[in-house]
C-alpha cells in the first residue's frame, strides 16, 4: 500500500486510488462536486484542486508546483507530497464556490435538501461570507424530467453527476448537457423521460437541491428525520439501504454503500416498494375462532394458548399418524424462523417443515442496458426472485432437521389430510393465496395463520397473528450469493400488532428483551453461517 504525504502528515493509501479519495478515507475534508468513486472522472468542478510537489525540470529537485493540479484525478503514488492547507488552495476553494453561487437562488428555505446540501456546507466552511453579484441573477424554468423526478436547473452547479450516471450504470443515455458555457443546463432529450429503473440514483448523486424526488417532495425537513440500516426485501439481491423515518412513519429509502452487493445504488422497485407498510388493510391483531365467537386475546396470553394448543392436539392426533405442519415464509427473517422451527420441532419433533413459495417476476435485469452478451462489465442487477430471504429459510429447515419439503409437495400432503395442525407464514407485500392454495386451510383441524395481509387462507385459521412489515422488524436476511446481512428496526409495528421476532422468542421459551445479535448468539451453535455476520465498510465522513 502506497504512503504519500498530505498536509504533513503521513498516510497510507489504497492502491490506484486518486488522491482525494485517499484524503477523504484518510479524514481529510477536501470539497467535490464532480467526483463519485462510482463514476468516470471528469474533473469540471475544480474545487479539490491541491499543491503537489513536482520534480523541478531544471535542477530534477522536488518542489512545489506553480499551478494546482485537482486532487480527483491524480493517482496515488509512494512518496508523492500534496497539501490542501495553504493560501492558494484556499483562495481557489473561495473562487469556485463564488462562480457556483452566482446564478444559485436563495431558495434554502424551500429547498428539499437543505440540511444535507453540500452547497450550504462548502459556502459555510469554504466559501466566501457574502456574495459580490450585483447584476440580476440567470433564471431557468423547473423541469418535469420524468414520473418521479423534478429538475430544478437554478440550482444546478454542472457537475453532471446524473448525467454519467444514466451513461455508464443505467446505461439508458437520458440525460444531457445542452448548450454552451454559462447558458450549458441539464436536459432530457426530446421524447426520453427519465424513466429507468434505477433513476432514483440521479437525485442520491445530486449534490445539491436541483434533482428532486417528487415522492419525498416538501414532505419532511431532512433534520427531522432518523435513520436506521436496513436490507431491501425487493428482492433476492440484498442492497444496503437506509430507512429515514418520523413519528413511527417510513418516509423514504436511500441506498448504502456496500461493495458486495449494490456499491452505491438501488434500484427504484426498492426504493418506491415500501408503501404497503402503512397500508390501512393490514391485520394488527391477533384474532381466535372458538366456534362462532371471535376473540381478541392479549399478546402476553398467546404464547401459553399455543403451545397448550399444539400440545393437545398431538396428544389427540399423534397417535393416528397426523402431524404438525409448518411453512416458513421468505419474507421471514432468518431469525424468526430459526425460532419458529425450533418450537415446531418441540411440540412435534416429526412435523413437516416446508419453506413457502417464492414469488418471481419476469427476468433478471442487468445494467447498464445491453450489457448482456457483449463482454462489458455488469455494476447493477434487479433479480426476478422477489422475496429477500429464500436462502436463509433454507438454511434454517436444514439446521432444524426431520422431513423438509417444498411448498408445493406440503399443499398436496395437506389436502389429502396428512397434518391435524398447521402454522403458515405468509407475509408477502402482494397477493400470493391462489384458489388452490386457499382450500388447504379446510384440511387442518387447528390452523395458525400469521399473515400481513388478510387472505382467502386467513377465512379457515382457528388463529390470526398480524406479521411485521421488514422495517418493523430486525434480524438478518441471506441474499442470493449466500451472505448474512443484518438490518435494524426502523419504526414500531402498527397499534394492536407486536414484533415478531420477540413473540416467537417467548413462544420458543425464552425470556427478555429479543433482539437479531441475541438470537443469532442462540443460532450459531447450530449454524456456523451465523456466527459472524456481512456488514458494509463505513463510508469516509466528508464523501458524498
Amino acid at each position: 500500500m502506497p504512503k504519500l504525504i498530505i498536509d504533513n502528515q503521513e498516510v497510507q493509501s489504497r492502491e490506484g486510488i486518486p488522491v482525494l479519495q485517499a484524503a477523504l478515507e484518510a479524514g481529510w475534508d477536501v470539497p467535490h462536486y464532480c467526483y463519485h468513486p462510482g463514476l468516470s472522472i471528469v474533473a469540471s468542478c475544480r474545487l479539490c484542486l491541491m499543491e503537489m510537489k513536482m520534480p523541478n525540470p531544471k535542477t530534477g529537485e522536488l518542489s512545489w508546483a506553480p499551478k494546482l493540479v485537482p486532487s480527483c484525478q491524480t493517482p496515488v503514488k509512494e512518496g508523492m507530497e500534496v497539501r490542501f492547507d495553504s493560501p492558494a488552495v484556499r483562495d481557489n476553494q473561495k473562487d469556485c464556490m463564488e462562480y457556483f453561487l452566482l446564478n444559485h437562488p436563495l431558495d434554502c428555505p424551500v429547498c428539499d435538501q437543505a440540511g444535507e446540501c453540500y452547497l450550504q456546507d462548502y459556502s459555510y466552511k469554504f466559501g466566501h461570507a457574502e456574495s459580490r453579484m450585483i447584476d440580476p441573477k440567470l433564471k431557468n424554468p423547473k423541469k418535469d424530467i420524468g414520473p418521479k423526478t423534478l429538475l430544478y436547473q437554478d440550482r444546478c452547479v454542472m457537475c453532471t453527476r446524473c448525467v454519467r450516471f444514466t451513461h455508464e450504470v443505467s446505461g439508458t443515455h437520458e440525460l444531457c448537457v445542452i448548450n454552451r458555457g454559462s447558458r450549458a443546463e441539464i436536459d432530457v432529450f426530446p421524447g426520453f423521460p427519465l424513466d429507468n429503473p434505477l433513476q432514483g440514483n440521479v437525485v442520491d448523486v445530486c449534490p445539491v437541491g436541483s434533482l428532486l424526488d417528487k415522492d419525498f417532495l416538501f414532505k419532511r425537513r431532512v433534520w427531522e428525520l432518523r435513520s436506521a440500516e436496513s436490507i431491501c426485501p425487493g428482492c433476492a439481491a440484498g442492497c444496503a439501504i437506509r430507512i429515514d423515518h418520523a413519528d413511527e412513519t417510513v418516509i423514504r429509502l436511500k441506498p448504502r454503500f456496500n461493495p458486495e452487493v449494490n456499491d452505491w445504488w438501488m434500484c427504484d422497485e426498492g426504493r418506491f416498494g415500501w408503501k404497503y407498510v402503512h397500508d390501512p388493510k393490514r391485520i394488527t391483531a391477533p384474532m381466535v375462532r372458538r366456534g362462532m365467537d371471535t376473540l381478541r386475546p392479549e399478546w402476553s396470553e398467546l404464547p401459553r394458548m399455543l403451545r397448550f394448543r399444539f400440545e393437545e392436539h398431538m396428544q389427540e392426533e399423534g397417535g393416528k399418524g397426523r402431524r404438525v405442519g409448518a411453512v416458513l415464509s421468505p419474507f421471514m427473517s432468518c431469525e424468526e424462523a430459526w425460532l419458529l422451527a425450533k418450537f415446531v420441532r418441540e411440540v412435534d419433533p416429526q412435523a413437516v417443515l416446508a419453506a413457502g413459495p417464492t414469488p418471481y417476476e419476469g427476468e433478471d435485469q442487468k445494467f447498464p442496458s445491453g450489457v448482456n452478451g457483449d463482454g462489458s462489465k455488469v455494476k447493477f442487477t434487479i433479480l426476478k426472485e422477489k422475496a429477500p430471504n429464500r436462502r436463509g429459510v433454507e438454511m434454517v429447515l436444514a439446521a432444524a432437521g426431520g422431513e423438509v419439503v417444498d411448498f408445493a409437495a406440503f399443499a398436496a400432503r395437506a389436502m389429502k389430510g396428512e397434518f391435524s395442525a398447521g402454522w403458515i407464514v405468509g407475509g408477502h407485500p402482494k397477493g400470493w393465496v391462489d384458489a388452490n392454495t386457499a382450500k388447504i386451510g379446510a384440511h387442518f383441524r387447528l390452523l395458525v395463520v400469521a399473515d400481513i395481509f388478510p387472505n382467502p387462507l386467513i377465512e379457515a385459521a382457528a388463529i390470526v397473528l398480524p406479521t411485521c412489515g421488514w422495517a418493523e422488524r430486525e434480524g438478518s436476511f441471506v441474499n442470493a450469493d449466500g451472505l448474512v446481512q443484518p438490518f435494524s428496526r426502523a419504526i414500531q409495528p402498527p397499534e394492536g400488532a407486536r414484533r415478531d421476532e420477540q413473540f416467537l422468542f417467548e413462544l420458543a421459551g425464552y425470556v427478555g428483551l429479543a433482539s437479531g445479535e441475541r438470537i443469532r448468539e442462540l443460532m450459531a451453535e447450530r449454524i456456523p453461517a451465523f456466527v459472524s455476520v456481512y456488514e458494509p465498510p463505513a463510508v469516509p465522513e466528508h464523501a458524498h
